[in-house]
Formats: structure tokens, sequence, C-alpha cells
């Protein structure tokens, strides 16, 4: 399919909330596909990266799938189901629960994350394909600064 050039006086004119939503919905499509052919979907690369043994406990005691989901809430979308996909990977045995029920990773499941993390490079140098870092930045400011001008928080 052809992309339709816009020049950057049109482009200017753009709604901010039309493109990033585009953009949105793109780079969760290419990253999930990628997830899967890695046999793991996105909000189960979040349920492995983020345990308790890793970083996100502030105490070490671990925590609850409600604690890690409040823990990754920015991540984690309303059709994302953590439970099933925390069942998911409890069926696979990857994380085992304690008595208190809180996710602890087990041998294979912290093989399976660190799998994951060493692929992450790649799908992230798939999507910055032709863009420097001086260009990403630039790219990164400009929605940060439209959040902020529409009274949002940008953390």
């Amino acid at each position: 399919m052809a992309t339709r050039q816009i020049s950057d006086a049109e482009l200017a004119g753009q709604p901010a909330a039309y493109w990033t939503g585009v953009a949105y919905r793109a780079l969760i499509a290419y990253t999930q596909a990628q997830l899967v052919e890695k046999g793991c979907t996105q909000p189960q690369s979040w349920l492995l990266r983020n345990p308790p043994a890793n970083d996100i406990s502030p105490d070490g005691e671990g925590m609850t799938l409600p604690e890690l989901r409040e823990a990754i809430t920015s991540c984690v979308r309303p059709e994302d189901d953590l439970a099933a996909e925390a069942g998911v990977l409890l069926e696979r045995g990857w994380p085992a629960r304690d008595a208190g029920h809180r996710p602890w990773l087990t041998e294979e499941g912290e093989r399976a994350r660190l799998d994951l993390a060493r692929d992450t490079p790649a799908i992230r140098a798939a999507l910055h394909e032709g863009i420097d870092d001086a260009d990403y930045v630039i790219t990164l400011k400009a929605p940060r600064r439209l959040i902020r001008d529409a009274g949002g928080t940008v953390t």
C-alpha cells in the first residue's frame, strides 16, 4: 500500500490525537505479534518482567496479582485479563505461588524472562529503524507537552 505524502504544512494541521492513536495501535500490534512468535503475550511478558524478586516489590515480600496489576497499571489495557494470562503462566510452571498467593518465578520462568529480555532490543531496533535517537527524543517531547497542555500527567 502506498503512503500518501503529506507536506509539513498539512501535517502541522493534523490532529495529534488521531496520529498518536494510529501510532499506539500499530506499535501495540507489532509488539504483540513479535512476542507471540516467542510464545508469549504482551501481558504475560509484563507479568514475567515484573515479579517481586526482580524489580517492583518495595519490601521484598512479593505481590499478589491485584498488587502486580496496580504496579503495572500504566501498561495494562482494559481488554487485558491479567488473571487469565497469569493462569497460562502458572500452567506452564513459570511462576509458583506462595501461601499468600504471591507469584514467584521458577527456574524455568526465570529462563523465559531472560529469553524475552534478550529479544526486547531486537523488537525496539526494528521499530526504531531509520530513526536516530535525537529525532526519537523530539518525537516523544511533543506528545509529552501535549499531554501537559491538556491537563494530563506525564510521568
